[in-house]
């Protein structure tokens, strides 16, 4: 017994000493942080889905306003959050080198994701992302349209015949559910050359999907044991993907590139890109200059247009398909459902586009192309504005790879270090290879400095009048830099002929459960409307 109890006392003395050192390592750099609770952190109230992490983040911002960063514990994990721009970009771009990587939150042998895009890091990564940027121009994205608006133009059916089979001339729907099911059709025929109906009941292809997306408590719990402890999740073989799942989308990913092959079939879809991917028959094209693809659309860097000979395996080309999967079926669709929301309380803003919609309609019969999407400048204000308000992820981070000097934390810090390309002292943090950066892409286009009254809709801001005073590297929906999202072509899009066929066919508008002022859900890390988009859709009748 008293053996027994020894050990005990040992094993928690050891425990304590550990939670001591971690907790302990941002103060010995000097920079502030707010109390932690011991194993979780920071996010306490996050794992347990009480609180958005982008309040978690803001509550660390707003205590120590005049600091440069601030610290944060995600579990036992310390890291730190910039908040200047400048600092900024130099993380993303000037010195992109020693911050080439993205923190791991999925197993590097997870069937679906381990090889995806999202998760290679260094030159592996480069040479994927490479690769992979041929696929996202906008003359491929250009021939996937018509897969678009075909899914569209079935949404309008579905909501036209609900609307006229109601008894009071409208219909009250969840909006999320609308733009996911219009997101899923759209991804299903854009990348994997399948036609689905989503929209009138729930198929396989849309309940796969969704099991891939929705993260439960036990893949909660998953994730957060990856980024705090990954090395130990590496040697359980803990997968976040289901099997069931994994095994239905490599059939289908594997089989319908097989299936092409013997056939000689040829579509215009990312199956087809990858297929032309693994045979490196995919080069880089010249970007059309004479198409603007919207105010929010990230460039692709140097790194993307080198060129690699990259092996491909099947796995790489399963994983590129479920990224593709699954940044398409949820966030698009979670911006999709932000913007239509913001649009159904703000009627001013709905009806100004609905008339460039009708005016556009008008001037090209009817007919939707890429060129006629990308034309239309309120329609873009309107995409850009939703995407500041409500950014489909809420920050983003940075792994170092290279020990960099971020500089001084804030006014009371003491380190000092001769910084090579400056005569004088300056106070700097030293962050070390392996520590994370977090910048906090909500705070940013939340900052009254930036973007005054910022809680409010304004599409304004990106008037071909205006959208040249906002601070460079202030606005980020689609991340910064070399590691950007390579999809934002394709997202924006999505998103714009969406909107460009429901409101030339609907009126959407606030109901008894619409959420007024509009709020984040406390969901952990979703960016969802708290208690659901509900809106009411009637026929539009001019």
């Amino acid at each position: 017994m008293i053996v027994t109890i020894t050990w005990l006392l040992v094993a928690v003395s050891l425990v304590v000493l550990y939670l001591r050192k971690v907790y302990s390592k941002l103060e010995r750099d000097q920079v502030n942080h707010v109390p932690v609770i011991p194993f979780f952190g920071h996010i306490f109230w996050v794992f347990f889905k009480k609180e958005h992490v982008v309040d978690t983040f803001m509550k660390s911002i707003k205590a120590f306003p005049d600091d440069r960063v601030v610290g944060h514990y995600d579990m036992v994990t310390p890291s730190v959050i910039v908040k200047d721009v400048e600092t900024i970009k130099k993380i993303t771009i000037k010195d992109f080198e020693h911050f080439v990587d993205r923190r791991r939150f999925i197993g590097k042998d997870d069937p679906m994701f381990g090889r995806g895009l999202l998760m290679l890091t260094g030159d592996e990564w480069k040479a994927m992302r490479s690769t992979m940027s041929p696929a996202f121009t906008s003359s491929k994205i250009r021939l996937m349209v018509p897969f678009m608006l075909e899914v569209g133009e079935r949404m309008i059916q579905v909501l036209r015949a609900r609307v006229k089979d109601s008894d009071d001339g409208y219909v009250d729907l969840e909006l999320k559910d609308l733009a996911t099911r219009y997101a899923n059709d759209v991804i299903a025929s854009c990348a994997f050359g399948l036609k689905v109906d989503s929209q009138s009941e729930d198929n396989t292809f849309y309940s796969m999907s969704r099991n891939i997306t929705t993260f439960g408590l036990s893949r909660i719990i998953k994730v957060f044991l990856f980024r705090a402890f990954p090395a130990l999740c590496q040697l359980l073989n803990i997968k976040i993907s289901p099997p069931e799942v994994s095994d239905f989308f490599r059939t289908i990913i594997l089989g319908t590139m097989e299936n092409r092959e013997r056939d000689n079939i040829v579509r215009n879809d990312m199956i087809n890109i990858l297929m032309q991917v693994k045979k490196g028959q995919l080069t880089h094209e010249k970007e059309e200059k004479d198409v603007d693809a919207g105010f929010a659309t990230v460039e692709e860097s140097s790194i993307g247009k080198k060129q690699h000979n990259f092996e491909w395996s099947d796995n790489d080309l399963v994983a590129q398909a479920a990224l593709f999967l699954f940044a398409g079926f949820d966030t698009v669709s979670t911006t999709m459902a932000f913007i239509v929301h913001e649009l159904a309380i703000n009627p001013e803003c709905q009806e100004r586009l609905a008339k460039e919609i009708k005016e556009h309609d008008a001037k090209n019969n009817g007919q939707i192309d890429y060129n006629s999407i990308q034309s239309m400048e309120y329609l873009d204000m309107i995409v850009s504005e939703g995407l500041r308000l409500w950014p489909a992820a809420g920050f983003m981070d940075r792994t170092c790879v290279k020990d960099y000097n971020l500089g001084r934390p804030n006014a009371k810090a003491t380190k000092d270090l001769i910084v090579s390309d400056t005569p004088e002292l300056m106070r700097v943090v030293d962050i070390r290879k392996g520590e994370y950066v977090v910048y906090p892409i909500w705070a940013f286009h939340r900052d009254p400095n930036l973007f005054p009254e910022p809680d409010k809709f304004i599409p304004e801001r990106f008037s071909p009048q205006n959208k040249d005073k906002i601070k460079p590297f202030s606005y980020m929906p689609f991340g910064m830099g070399p590691r950007n999202c390579i999809g934002s072509r394709f997202a924006l899009c999505e998103v714009k002929v969406m909107l460009y066929q429901l409101i030339r066919d609907m009126v959407v508008s606030p109901c008894e459960r619409t959420c007024i002022p509009t709020r984040l859900s406390e969901n952990g890390f979703n960016m969802m409307i708290r208690g659901g988009a509900w809106l009411r859709f009637r026929i539009r009748s001019n």
